[in-house]
Parts: C-alpha cells; structure tokens; sequence
C-alpha cells in the first residue's frame, strides 16, 4: 500500500515546483515586452544606418572604374581563417534556446574544417563558454554577463577586437550566430556574414531622390567609420534579439513546466484518494473481522 504521507508530501512539493514555474513564466514575460520595443527600436535606427551606408558605398562604387577598393568589402574566395562570434544566455531554463546555437556553431566548425580553413572562436554568454570548455574547444574570447544586459559599449569594445584582426589580416571572415526572436512562440538561429560586406547586397534605389554629396577625398573616411558603426550596432541589435528569444524561449519552458506540474499534481491526488481509500478500507475490514472474532 502506497504511503499516504509519502504521496501528500510530494503533492505539495510539485504544487511549489509549479508556483515557481509560473512566477517564472510572468517574469520572463514582463521582460520579453520590454526587450521587444527596445528592439523595435533599435531596428529603425540600424535600417537608416544600413541605408545610408548602401548610398554611399553604391556612389564609391559607381565612381571607381574598378569597384569597389576597400577592405571592408574585398571577399576572399578560399578564406584561410574565419572568425565566428556566437552568441548565447548566461541562464538555461529556457529549453533548446542555447542548445540551438551550439548545434548550429558546431556544424559551422565541421563545415569550414571539410574546407580546410581555420575556425577562430568568439563567445558572449556563460551556457555556450562553459560547454566549449567542457569539450576543450578553444575560444579566442569569451564575454559573460553581456547577453544578459545588452549594453552598446561593451558590444562595440567587444566586436572592435574581431574587426581589428580582421583589418590586420588575421581573418578573412567574420560571422555572427545567434538565435532570434520571431514571435511569442518560436525563435530561429540567424547567421550573419559580418565582414567582409558583400558589395551585391546593397540596394540603392536608381530614382532616389537622396541629396546626400561625398567629396572624394572623405569617402573611404565616412565609409570606414560608417562599417565600424555598422558592425557595431549589428553586434548590439544581435544581443537584443537574441535576449527578446531567450525571454520568449523561456516563458515556453515554463509554461510548459507549469502545466505538466499541475497534471502531475493531478495524477498524484488521484493515487492518494485511491490509496486512502485502500486504507479505510482495510481499517474497516479489520474492525469487522475483530468483531466476528468475538461472536
């Protein structure tokens, strides 16, 4: 017979797992709504940024017989060295949210070392540097506590040291891995080829009326500091998206966690009515057969 005691004390164990669960769940909400307007935000000024630096990489374009000269821009067919900055949460509970990123990184590193080509690692987030170095994987830079408070500064500091290696010649390629918000109930892991820009990919309406006019002797200048800008802010919108998906992938797992608690709750008060019920029962068959004892 099933120890009434036993089944009672894990009832209420379960029903704290699912307050818990659920106070989790209205956190991770209240912060989701406020990571989704910071990114609503953050993604109108990185469009005009993206588009001013469209026009005037398109004007240098057109100007250059040649193309395009700049080393922002220059691809490399068969890179020796890619750099690859992913971005994952410093907290689990969120379901596959990290384990997603991981995936993706670690088919990246399989792809690129099919092709011969050295792959340099750069994480933000203590869930994907702690199985990195689980796994002896090294990494060329490590950041924690920046995916969980996305701050422009540290991402710029941050991103300036891959942009340097790749400016010094260090890496032919630098890309960005993390996964981002799509809506309340699903995320998708987005790769992004940071540098070199692919000049292919800028678009600059024939009929704009933009009165925008570059001096030649500026415009690798404004270029320049327009891509750091770019990257920059490329880095810092990341780490939002990538927040507003942890916070989105999180009040999944809990709700999650919360119902399959309750139905837990459930299954365990139907054992103890019936075990309950054994026990009276048995009482009662006790008593009587005590009684017809004593005829």
């Amino acid at each position: 017979m099933a120890n009434l005691k036993e089944i009672k004390r894990k009832i209420g164990s379960v029903k704290n797992t699912a307050k818990t669960t659920n106070a989790m769940k209205l956190v991770s909400s209240a912060k989701l709504r406020r990571t989704e307007e910071l990114a609503k935000r953050s993604r109108v000024y990185a469009a005009k940024l993206t588009e001013l630096l469209n026009e005037i990489a398109q004007k240098m374009q057109k100007a250059n017989v040649d193309g395009l000269d700049n080393v922002y821009f220059k691809e490399v067919a068969n890179p020796k060295t890619v750099d690859i900055v992913f971005i994952t949460a410093d907290k689990g509970l969120c379901g596959g949210f990290n384990a997603q990123t991981i995936k993706r990184v670690n088919q990246m590193i399989a792809d690129f070392k099919a092709q011969d080509v050295k792959v340099r690692l750069r994480a933000v987030g203590r869930k994907g540097i702690d199985y990195f170095k689980f796994n002896n994987v090294e990494l060329n830079n490590e950041i924690i506590g920046l995916s969980a408070a996305p701050d422009y500064a540290e991402a710029a500091e941050f991103i300036t040291e891959v942009v340097n290696a790749y400016v010094n010649g260090e890496t032919e390629r630098i890309v960005l891995v993390h996964n981002g918000y799509v809506n309340m109930i699903s995320q998708e892991v987005r790769e992004d080829q940071v540098l070199p820009i692919d000049p292919s990919k800028l678009e600059l309406s024939e009929t704009s009326t933009s009165e925008l006019e570059v001096e030649p002797d500026d415009d690798d200048t404004l270029l320049d500091a327009l891509v750091k800008r770019y990257v920059e802010y490329t880095m810092y919108y990341s780490l939002i998206d990538s927040l507003a998906a942890e916070h989105s992938a999180r009040m999944q797992a809990m709700d999650a966690a919360t119902k399959n608690a309750k139905e837990m709750v459930k299954t365990l008060t139907v054992k103890y009515n019936k075990a309950r019920q054994e026990a009276i029962t048995t009482e009662l068959i006790e008593i009587i057969s005590g009684m017809e004892s004593m005829k």
